[in-house]
């Protein structure tokens, strides 16, 4: 059983929002521009939850041509509307039910993360909404350390929950405890390379009788 903690963190891709289809269908978009069609939806889902950044660079682009590629996704994207996007199954009543207060540590900008939270219905279980903004993405730990500056928590007091080997590294380096979910888009024997406090299969899982923290 997990035990409560007094904060949870919680990555957005591949942990609250099934949105494959969305990043990816932008990605292939972008790519398709460059002539590049062929880069799978399996290939890419390694890297949803990291910066493109590391996606064009491993797939054999310059760096002078990146920013150009980021700006372009970043514009198609939110056109796309989250039309493909939706809630995983048990994440809303999750939510709803689990104590502490609740911030997100996600790649994406704040600004996105709270419209799509918004969209969705999800903003009201949250305290505070955190992006990558101006920062190093994950691995990097920098998100996590925003959100425990904000709730002034003692990093130990936090539980980092999410899908990927980035998200688990990211954990580790800001000093908080892990819990890694097998429903999402990350690979299982990566993210065991981080040795995760905690493994869910269900977000029910994650909701506990206990109020006392970990």
């Amino acid at each position: 059983m997990i035990p409560a903690f007094p904060v949870y963190l919680f990555d957005l891709d591949g942990t609250i929002m099934d949105s494959a289809r969305d990043i990816c269908g932008a990605i292939q978009d972008v790519l398709a521009a460059k002539g590049r069609v062929d880069v799978s939806d399996v290939f890419l889902h390694r890297y949803i939850g990291r910066h493109l950044l590391d996606l064009f660079l491993d797939i054999g682009f310059e760096h002078a041509a990146i920013e150009p590629m980021i700006v372009h996704y970043r514009k198609i994207y939110p056109e796309r509307k989250h039309s493909s996007t939706s809630v995983f199954p048990g994440v809303r009543e999750m939510l709803a039910q689990l104590g502490g207060r609740k911030s997100t540590a996600t790649t994406k900008g704040t600004p996105t993360t709270a419209a799509i939270l918004e969209q969705f219905g999800l903003r009201s279980y949250f305290d505070h909404v955190q992006g990558t903004d101006g920062f190093p993405a994950k691995p990097e730990p920098d998100v996590i350390l925003r959100s425990i500056e904000i709730f002034q928590a003692a990093p130990e007091d936090c539980l980092l929950v999410g899908d990927a080997p980035a998200d688990m590294e990211a954990g580790r380096r800001a000093g908080v405890r892990t819990c890694a979910v097998r429903w999402g888009y990350g690979d299982p024997a990566e993210m065991a390379r981080w040795e995760p406090d905690y493994w869910i299969d269900n977000p029910r899982e994650l909701i506990v009788s206990s109020t006392s923290p970990a």
